[in-house]
């Protein structure tokens, strides 16, 4: 009686480890089909190709869908913003297209704070495709600053849904010019014959095979 008992007891213990074990992996198979679903539907991977250039004209097409009229900044002198929104309200934007393990530090902060002021804006965000560090969310709390991470970026995406794709502008839009470190020439975009990818070439080859990633 008393063994019969423990293995019923046995038993039921082995089917909730079984059923635990099984819901565990329905919740992550779905998990993962909505975070595929939201990643293609924004185009976050074509976004992480992209330069920054590339990144900044693709925020302009996408709050231009939202009514704001944006507006580039020139780069030796933007005060801490690459986009200024005016609309409803005037935003001051930082954009951050960086490679997915880097994270988003203190300085962008500090800099599109210090450009609201600038440009007398009523609010401040920095968007990147990336991460923060916890230091830059605790002081864009402290300020006010809006910040938008690599999943708010995809979540924004999608509700806004433009009609200007990721892959559009990465693949149309040619990336801001660069020169060679090595031999002063021009750098051209190529493109790869065996994975497809592009990439900065030297414009002096084969005498030059100085080569740069896009998105570096």
């Amino acid at each position: 009686m008393v063994l019969e008992s423990l293995f019923r007891v046995v038993m039921w213990v082995f089917f909730l480890w079984v059923g635990w074990k099984l819901a565990k992996f329905l919740f992550r198979t779905i998990q993962r089909r909505r975070i595929l679903k939201r990643m293609s539907k924004s185009g976050i991977r074509d976004i992480d190709q992209m330069d920054g250039f590339q990144f900044e004209f693709y925020l302009v097409a996408l709050f231009n869908m939202l009514g704001y009229r944006p507006a580039e900044t020139q780069q030796s002198h933007d005060y801490g913003a690459d986009l200024v929104l005016k609309g409803r309200n005037k935003i001051v934007i930082q954009a951050k297209r960086y490679k997915f393990k880097n994270r988003v530090g203190i300085d962008a902060v500090q800099q599109v704070y210090a450009a609201q002021a600038y440009y007398k804006a009523q609010e401040s965000w920095v968007i990147t495709n990336s991460r923060y560090t916890s230091g830059a969310k605790n002081l864009a709390k402290a300020c006010g600053v809006k910040l938008l991470d690599r999943v708010e970026l995809q979540e924004f995406i999608n509700k806004v849904n433009p009609e200007v794709k990721a892959a559009d502008v990465y693949h149309q839009v040619e990336p801001e010019a660069r020169v060679c470190p090595e031999c002063g020439q021009a750098l051209v975009v190529r493109h790869s014959r065996d994975k497809g990818s592009r990439f900065f070439g030297c414009t002096s080859f084969p005498q030059c095979r100085h080569t740069e990633q896009i998105n570096a």
